[in-house]
């Protein structure tokens, strides 16, 4: 350990005390390891401040010895955005601690919360108030508001209430000197130049440590109902979402996934049951919701909105849930396609990539094609949700596969697919964020706004102190 990294421990300690610095190397270990287990860094210290007054003071501790220091909330970043560097230069900040939230307001629908809290808790707590916070998504049980903040989540609500990015009305942060920007008040207008809440967010804890936010929230679900419907191609899903939506705005899920991916979770996840008969080369899963006793039953607005769509023939066949055990049923499906894919068909690339609505169905195609004509060979397919257009697009190996087969193909197979999503017009990142993992190919396909970002960093972080090697 460095003089600089000790020094800067103890001051910590004697500041806060002992338990605001963690250096046991056992207690430390769990968290140097990223979500998907394919980042591993080194860290002297995990440090716990338990206030935003203390988060302020240990940066600015931090930044006057020039210690590098990596944000972490529930440690679930696809892309190894919490993860330290290998080198041990940095130290952990954790926001765990501070789990509080501070206030459920059901006049102005909001939520002041701390960065530490769990995704769930929130659910739990302004669910007892009578409302709801809508994002959710698979990693609720331990990702934390920071977190989703700082990498502008998404989940399977996007459709109707938006990103992360939607659903703040403010932020409190602590920037790379110590300032602590205080954007709590709620203001309706608020012209005083360039929005500080809005450029924390999707920022990945490179331009400062988010360490509460007011968030909005809405009426609870007064009832919900989801169909499972079985469709010839991508291309009638869309058209069909298209349908639903001219018909309601209560439209809040619609999850596409191919006929291979059902039969995966179908095989090798216990207790699933098919929800429809016969076979469909695609799938949707809808869910509509209402607020109000007096408001059309979902499965009733569901059924009336469908029908004409069967008579069609757009729609092939179509099932609505007839209780919230089946509601979930269906929905458990599509939570296990991640789990039921690998257990399938082994190694496959995975890419977390939006394009244009309207041109999702044809890329799910083409870029299928392209790829497994580049590649012989291997099998390319995509799920996730058509209604904002985030696919989670995989490659498997197939006949090319190994043991070494990621290592040995897998970056070329990414770059292919990169090249595809830039080339209509879409992102390499749909709600995962860049971390680590596609920092080199943002920087290759988008270099314009790498140098604007590069820009704005140091203009707010020169030293580079702040959650070194990603994104930037």
């Amino acid at each position: 350990m460095t003089g600089a990294r000790q020094q800067l421990i103890d001051s910590v300690r004697a500041r806060f005390g002992e338990r605001a610095a963690v250096t046991e190397p056992a207690d430390i270990e769990p968290w140097l390891t990223d979500w998907r287990g394919r980042w591993h860094g080194r860290s002297d210290a995990i440090l716990q401040p338990g206030s935003t007054e203390e988060v302020a003071a240990m940066i600015a501790l931090a930044a006057e010895l020039e210690i590098a220091l990596v944000p972490q909330g529930g440690n679930t970043s696809m892309v190894g955005g919490a993860t330290p560097p290998a080198d041990g230069s940095a130290l952990i900040l954790s926001l765990r601690r501070m789990n509080r939230i501070r206030s459920i307001e059901k006049g102005t629908m909001r939520a002041v919360v701390e960065a530490g809290v769990i995704l769930q808790t929130l659910h739990e707590a302004v669910a007892a108030k009578g409302v709801r916070f809508p994002l959710t998504l698979g990693a609720k049980g331990s990702a934390t508001i920071g977190g989703l903040i700082s990498t502008n989540a998404g989940g399977t609500q996007v459709l109707r209430f938006g990103p992360m990015r939607a659903l703040v009305d403010g932020i409190e942060a602590v920037l790379p000197d110590g300032t602590v920007h205080d954007g709590l008040s709620g203001l309706k207008k608020d012209n005083r130049g360039y929005s500080l809440d809005q450029l924390l967010i999707g920022a990945e804890g490179t331009l400062g440590i988010v360490t509460a936010a007011r968030l909005k929230l809405f009426p609870a679900i007064h009832s919900r109902a989801v169909a499972w419907l079985g469709l010839a191609s991508p291309q009638a899903a869309l058209d069909t979402l298209r349908a639903l939506e001219a018909g309601t705005d209560r439209i809040e899920g619609f999850e596409i996934l191919p006929r291979e991916s059902l039969e995966a979770a179908l095989d090798h996840i216990a207790d699933l049951r098919a929800p429809l008969d016969g076979v469909h080369a695609w799938h949707a899963l809808v869910e509509a919701t209402v607020s109000q006793p007096g408001d059309e039953p979902p499965e009733d607005l569901l059924a009336r909105l469908l029908a004409p769509l069967v008579d069609k023939g757009m729609v092939e066949n179509a099932v609505i849930s007839s209780s919230e055990a089946q509601a979930e049923a269906f929905w458990r499906i599509r939570d296990s396609l991640s789990e039921a894919e690998r257990a399938a068909f082994g190694p496959a690339t995975q890419h977390d990539i939006s394009v244009p609505v309207d041109l999702m169905p044809r890329f799910m195609a083409d870029a299928a094609a392209e790829i497994e004509q580049a590649f012989p060979g291997t099998h390319a397919s995509g799920f996730g949700h058509l209604g904002d257009g985030n696919i989670h697009f995989h490659v498997r190996a197939g006949e090319r596969g190994g043991a070494d087969w990621l290592q040995r193909e897998g970056p070329a197979v990414t770059q292919l697919v990169d090249d595809l999503v830039t080339a209509i017009g879409g992102s390499i990142s749909a709600e995962h964020g860049i971390g680590q993992m596609k920092r080199d190919e943002l920087e290759r396909l988008s270099p314009d706004r790498m140098r604007t970002i590069r820009a704005i960093k140091a203009a707010l972080d020169p030293h580079k102190l702040m959650n070194p090697g990603k994104l930037v």
